[in-house]
Formats: structure tokens, C-alpha cells, sequence
């Protein structure tokens, strides 16, 4: 019996409540996949675009961000870089840089409850089941509880990718943040 078919029996033999969790669980799954995929990158690139600017003002080949540099746009409406534009810059600059992070924090506390609301709703289904059998045992309960524990696993499985996602890009926020406050440090020591 291949994955598919293995796969389409055990919806089969599920619940409606089951296969709601189930399907709550995969799009948690698809979520978290695409904010990670979506912001690692993009966060990726802002910080190579900052090393750049970082780099040119530190070895003394310019006397400002570089055009490129998120700071950019706010250094423009000032006459004299300071440390409040800066900090203002650097704090929208974060803000973006972490959002979906709340999203990912969500998936990963609360997908492994929805996943044993899922087991414990299909374990009582197969005792109710079972009740009205002659003759359980365990040959037939332990399929049937092993079937439901699925749902446990996969909410188990969906917390572990977006606790660990949370954490890669809240490290590459991090280092976003390192890299425009060392370029505003420079700047505002080479005015003093």
C-alpha cells in the first residue's frame, strides 16, 4: 500500500473533527514555511546591502550610509545626522525586519494543543466505537489509538519548525540591528 493510498484510508476512517485539525495543522505548517521563506530572504539581503554601507564607511570610503542603506531615507530629511534620527530609522528599520515573528511565536505554543485536542477527540471516538463491540482488545484498541496520536505528532511536528524559524530570523533581526547601529555610531563619531 504506497503513501497516498495509506494516506486517503486514514482520512477515511477520521472524523470530520479530526481532518479539521488536521487541515488546521497543515495550513499552520504552510504559514510558517512561508514566513520564514519570505523573511529569511528578504532580511538576508537587507543585511548585505547594510555590510556594504558599513563596510564603506569604516575603512573611510564614504562619510555617510550608502544610498542603498535602510537609513537612507531618513538621514535625507536632516541637515546633520543625530542620534535620534537614527535611532528612529534604526527602530522602523527592526520593526520591519521582525514582523511575522508574533505569527511563528503563535504557531509554535499553540499548534501542539491543537494537536492533542485532535488525539484526545479521535481517542474518544474509538473507546465510543469500541464500546458497542463484542469482545476488545488490545490488537483492535492500540490501531486505533496509534491513529490517533497522529494528530499529537503533527502538532509536535508544526511547533518544532516555528519555534526554530522564530528563532533563525529573531537572530537575523539581531544582526540587522548590529549592523545599522554600528553604521550610525560611526557616523555620529566622525561629526564630533
Amino acid at each position: 500500500m504506497g503513501l497516498v493510498e495509506t494516506l486517503l484510508a486514514y482520512i477515511d476512517k477520521s472524523s470530520a473533527i479530526t481532518i479539521f485539525i488536521l487541515g488546521l495543522l497543515s495550513f499552520y505548517l504552510f504559514l510558517v514555511l512561508w514566513i520564514f521563506i519570505y523573511r529569511y530572504f528578504t532580511l538576508k539581503s537587507k543585511i548585505k546591502r547594510e555590510k556594504i554601507s558599513l563596510k564603506k564607511i569604516y575603512t573611510g570610503h564614504s562619510k555617510n550610509v550608502d544610498v542603498d542603506s535602510l537609513l537612507t531615507p531618513y538621514l535625507s530629511k536632516v541637515l546633520l545626522p543625530n542620534k535620534a534620527i537614527f535611532s528612529v530609522g534604526i527602530n522602523d528599520a527592526i520593526k520591519d525586519a521582525t514582523g511575522g515573528l508574533t505569527a511563528l511565536s503563535i504557531i509554535a505554543s499553540t499548534s501542539p494543543f491543537i494537536g492533542l485536542f485532535g488525539t484526545v477527540v479521535a481517542i474518544l471516538e474509538t473507546f465510543s466505537s469500541l464500546a458497542t463491540k463484542n469482545g476488545t482488545s488490545i490488537s483492535i484498541v492500540a490501531p486505533a489509538i496509534s491513529e490517533a496520536l497522529v494528530a499529537t505528532a503533527a502538532g509536535i511536528a508544526v511547533a518544532t519548525f516555528a519555534y526554530t524559524f522564530h528563532l533563525i530570523l529573531k537572530r537575523k533581526a539581531y544582526e540587522l540591528n548590529v549592523m545599522l547601529e554600528s553604521q550610525a555610531d560611526l557616523i555620529l563619531s566622525q561629526k564630533v
